[in-house]
Formats: structure tokens, C-alpha cells, sequence
């Protein structure tokens, strides 16, 4: 590929026809469909472009099983030019994730695990010892620029005897280390009233549509009085859709009552993405679409409001000057049923179709099921 070439006749998810001119791995012209000037030309007539798209919880570490996935399996190959991997590793292995992204096209920045184990085990907070906090300080020294955060895994499954103390130590070291957390919430103990009272302004609840007994929702699917104040706090609200964690029942819910979209992702790993329920981040989007959220909406929720979320706005955004970060994308008008994680199934007829991500300057093709 040339150096400089041109993107034609694309659609901003505001229908907005354009061309876009990239050189040198910048962007360095954005004018209507049919003005772009470049060595080469690329025609992508009726395909949508957007700034590449987020996914703020995936699980990319593939030593570790069952959760875990290569980088660019998830990432470019997806239509996803960032992706964050939330709490797949903790001190000991975190060094190996950071490097393994350092080999990847995919840009990845990280959660790290409060436990020191990581998910080498799926019980890493059922031993205290396990959370070792010197290692915490010490790796987010080290490591700082690839992480965003810390990740405490607060479900029965997770923690047990240890109830909701994990979470009482992971608070004090997000305040020593100036790093938000991650909070996976499902099956109590510990109660939800107990844990989402110690999250604070920008603080991520990740599941927050899960359909388990221990969720933010009442049996009338009234939102619970602790997530109104979490919401009015600041606390960040993260889709996580994983094997586990998404129900239509409990999401229509939230459409029902008001409740923001903040970031949609996708909690893929090698499992779901090859068996579903989650197969891309591109098929959550659509299960979205189908809830009855805007195009506009939907995609924000992977680009502007993830780039928010991490302070990086140029990440979010198409703008002359900035490094080339796009995903480009169909929508396709065909039968689909949706599964949530709870087995229930709707029909639909629309998708969203990632067609290739810009990244390093290159135009690159998806390969994916939607």
C-alpha cells in the first residue's frame, strides 16, 4: 500500500458521506464523498465508519484457561482496534500480557488483578494471601502506561469464604494507586447492597445487566436504590456480556427505567467467541440495535464513551491530525436469532458487520461471524 491513500465514500453513523485521506499513518484530510486526493484509493460505498472501536472487557491472556483468547483473534480480526483486558492477570503474569500486546496490531491496555494469581484459577480471591498489596503497588509502578485500572472479581464463586473483604482491599489500593476499579458483580454472597456502596466516581460495574439472582433490579425490574446512587456518584456502567452475564429481560428493564449506556463490551474469550453466546463484539452491538438503541448510540458506546472512560479522547473520535484509528462496518438487513445469557432467544433481522480497521497506517480486512 502507498502512502498516502484515500477511503471513499463512506457514511459517518450520522449518514454524513465522506472521504477520508490518510499519510503516514495520520489522518490529513476528511472532506465530502468524492474530494479525497491520495496515491491510492480504496472505495467503501455505504459502509459506515466510525473511530475503531473499544472493547472495555475482554479476557486476552491465552495461557490461562477457560478464560482466555489471542490478542488480534479478538481485536483487528473483530473490528476491534482497542482492547482492555479486565483482570485477566494479576502481578505475577501482567508483565507477559503487557508484552505479548507489545507483538500485537490490536492496542491493548489492561485491568490488572488485585490477586497476584490472575485467573490461573477462577477462585483467585478465596484465599486472602492471594492479594499480595505490595505486588499491586509494585506492578502498577512498573507497568503504568498499559494499565487502567484494577479489577476484583466479587461473586460467590470468586470470593468465597473472603465475602466482600477483597473488595474492602482493592478499595484501598485503587486509593493508593490513583487507578479505578473494575467490579465483576453476580451470584452473592456478597450481596449487591453490601458492594455497590463502596464504588465511587469512575469506578466500573461491569454485568450490570446480568440476569442472576443478585442484580441490580428488583423481581418488578425497578432499578435498586444502591445503583441510583452509584449512577448519581459517577460509577461507570459496563455491559460485560460474557457466557453469564447478559439478559434481554433485565436490559429491556434498564431501557425501561432511563438508565444510561455507557460502554458495551463484550467479556469475550475463546469459548464464547467460538460457541457462543458472545461470538464479537459486533454481535453484542447488534443484540443493541435490536433493543431499540440508535445506531449512534450504539457505536458511541464503543468509541467516544470508552475513550472517555480511559482519558484518551483521541481514541474516540475522526479528526485531521490524529493517528489513523478506524473500524468500518456494515449494517445488514437478514434473519438472526439472538441468545442471551440465560438461553432466552429473539428474532431479529439486522446486523452489524465489520468489513476492516486503519491501524498503523494500514487498511486491514475483518475476518469474523457476526
Amino acid at each position: 500500500m502507498q502512502q498516502q491513500f484515500v477511503l471513499r465514500n463512506l457514511k459517518r453513523v450520522t449518514g454524513e458521506a465522506i472521504d477520508i485521506t490518510i499519510n503516514n499513518k495520520v489522518i490529513v484530510d476528511i472532506t465530502p464523498a468524492g474530494n479525497g486526493r491520495g496515491d491510492a484509493s480504496f472505495d467503501f460505498s455505504d459502509v459506515y465508519v466510525s473511530s475503531g472501536w473499544i472493547d472495555l472487557h475482554v479476557h486476552a491472556f491465552p495461557d490461562f484457561d477457560p478464560y482466555g483468547d489471542e490478542i488480534d483473534e479478538i481485536g483487528i480480526k473483530q473490528g476491534v482496534t482497542t482492547i482492555v483486558d479486565a483482570g485477566s492477570c494479576g502481578a505475577d503474569r501482567i508483565g507477559d500480557l503487557v508484552s505479548s500486546g507489545e507483538q500485537a496490531l490490536t492496542q491493548l491496555f489492561a485491568f490488572l488483578n488485585i490477586s497476584h494469581i490472575g485467573l490461573s484459577r477462577v477462585d483467585e480471591l478465596s484465599q486472602l494471601e492471594w492479594i499480595n498489596e505490595e505486588k499491586v503497588i509494585d506492578a502498577v509502578a512498573k507497568y503504568k502506561s498499559s494499565l487502567v485500572g484494577l479489577k476484583a472479581r466479587i461473586s460467590q464463586s470468586v470470593v468465597g469464604a473472603s465475602g466482600i473483604e477483597p473488595l474492602r482491599i482493592a478499595r484501598k489500593l485503587s486509593d493508593e494507586t490513583e487507578l479505578p476499579l473494575m467490579v465483576h458483580i453476580g451470584s452473592g454472597p456478597p450481596d449487591i447492597r453490601e458492594i455497590v456502596p463502596l464504588l465511587s466516581n469512575r469506578d466500573v460495574i461491569t454485568h450490570y445487566l446480568n440476569g442472576k439472582k443478585n442484580n441490580l433490579f428488583d423481581q418488578e425490574g425497578n432499578p435498586l436504590q444502591v445503583l441510583l446512587e452509584a449512577i448519581s456518584r459517577g460509577v461507570h456502567l459496563d455491559v460485560g456480556h460474557g457466557t453469564a452475564s447478559f439478559s434481554f429481560r433485565v436490559a429491556e428493564a434498564a431501557i425501561q427505567h432511563g438508565i444510561a449506556l455507557n460502554t458495551i463490551s463484550s467479556d469475550i474469550y475463546r469459548g464464547n467467541r467460538m460457541n457462543g453466546p458472545v461470538y464479537s463484539l459486533a454481535h453484542v452491538l447488534s443484540k443493541f440495535l435490536y433493543l431499540g438503541y440508535s445506531l449512534e448510540q450504539v457505536i458511541s458506546a464503543v468509541t467516544s464513551n470508552a475513550a472517555e472512560w480511559l482519558r484518551k479522547p483521541e481514541l474516540g473520535r475522526i479528526q485531521i491530525g490524529d493517528v489513523a484509528n478506524l473500524t468500518l462496518f456494515d449494517i445488514r438487513k437478514e434473519p438472526v436469532t439472538f441468545i442471551d445469557s440465560e438461553g432466552d432467544e429473539r428474532s431479529a433481522n439486522t446486523i452489524i458487520q465489520p468489513r476492516g480497521v486503519v491501524v498503523n497506517g494500514k487498511l486491514i480486512e475483518c475476518q469474523i461471524r457476526s
